[in-house]
């Protein structure tokens, strides 16, 4: 395995600099808010106002008083925007950024799924589509997941997807027993102990940390486990010197601009890969954010009956992580 390297902060060229200043200016004209999540390229969320995991663009949808949401992300993100401000354009700067996780849960096998446990409740991870959550009693996040089912009584079964290992790190650290669906995202099922130990090695003084979509063997080994925003922020307080971070990458930007003074180490995936990237995060360009603005398009509809189902479900969510 080539020899890693820690992060550094990429420089700004020119053109991406123009079209700083000219997503800027649209921004004012069209009284918009961009959202951007932690997993985007650096140059984005350096344009974004509000950079962050899932909860903390949910609920930055919620409250904004734009009249345009811009969601560079993915496109359950974009939907949750606008299942949460009906009456807002909500815009995406590549609506075919899907995520693989969500769509590995059909909404008619989940209904399946769900019809064999009649007496359970069910809890889906916000990387969904609109259907799932339409299908679900409540919401989480990675940040909040153990702590909105440990608020449901010890004797009700649950019903926890779409992401396996997140629901088995939620099994583990309540001592208490779910039924998971069998999905998982790419990026984090990809690293393994095997790999990641290379890494170690070579940085014997550095902290593994590591997001709960991984597998229980990398989660085993962390130093510390959390959400993107969980990471970060014990990236920040942490008196170690240097993280190999076991997550989307995109996530080293805003940890290296926040510590300055620490080594940040994409944790390795295989023996070629240096990281594990997230390719649909990746298709949010500088390019297709500043047209989405220009253009007003493309913009995300969701079906009213529907919206009103899924909305249900996240509003539980942000009522019981207040």
């Amino acid at each position: 395995m080539t020899a890693l390297q820690p992060y550094t902060i990429p420089s700004q060229d020119d053109r991406q600099s123009v079209l700083a200043d000219k997503i800027k200016r649209l921004r004012e004209e069209r009284n918009a808010i961009i959202l951007a999540h932690y997993y985007t390229v650096p140059e984005i969320q350096q344009v974004a106002d509000v950079v962050g995991d899932s909860l903390a663009l949910a609920r930055a949808a919620e409250t904004t008083d734009a009249d345009v949401i811009v969601f560079a992300g993915v496109y359950f993100m974009g939907e949750t925007a606008k299942i949460l401000n009906p009456g807002k354009t909500v815009l995406m700067p590549d609506n075919s950024a899907g995520c693989p996780l969500a769509d590995s849960c059909p909404a008619d096998r989940f209904r399946s799924f769900r019809e064999q446990y009649p007496d359970a409740l069910v809890i889906s991870y916000i990387n969904s589509t609109a259907e799932i959550k339409a299908e679900s009693d409540i919401i989480c996040t990675s940040s909040n997941a153990v702590d909105i089912v440990s608020q449901i009584p010890a004797d009700k079964r649950i019903i926890f997807g779409p992401d396996r290992n997140l629901g088995s790190y939620v099994m583990q650290q309540l001592e208490r027993e779910m039924i998971l669906w069998q999905g998982f995202c790419y990026v984090h099922e990809s690293y393994s102990w095997d790999v990641i130990e290379t890494a170690v090695r070579q940085f014997p003084d550095a902290q593994l940390i590591a997001h709960p979509e991984c597998r229980r063997e990398v989660l085993d080994h962390a130093d510390f486990v959390g959400s993107t925003g969980a990471l970060l922020a014990y990236s920040q307080k942490s008196p170690a010197d240097a993280f190999i971070v076991a997550t989307e990458p995109g996530i080293l930007y805003e940890m290296k601009k926040r510590s300055p003074e620490k080594s940040f180490i994409a944790a390795p995936k295989d023996i070629v890969s240096s990281q594990s990237v997230c390719s649909q995060m990746k298709q949010n360009t500088m390019e297709n954010l500043c047209n989405c603005l220009e253009t007003m398009a493309p913009q995300i509809v969701v079906d009213e009956t529907l919206a009103a189902g899924a909305l249900k479900s996240i509003r539980k969510m942000l009522e019981m992580s207040k």
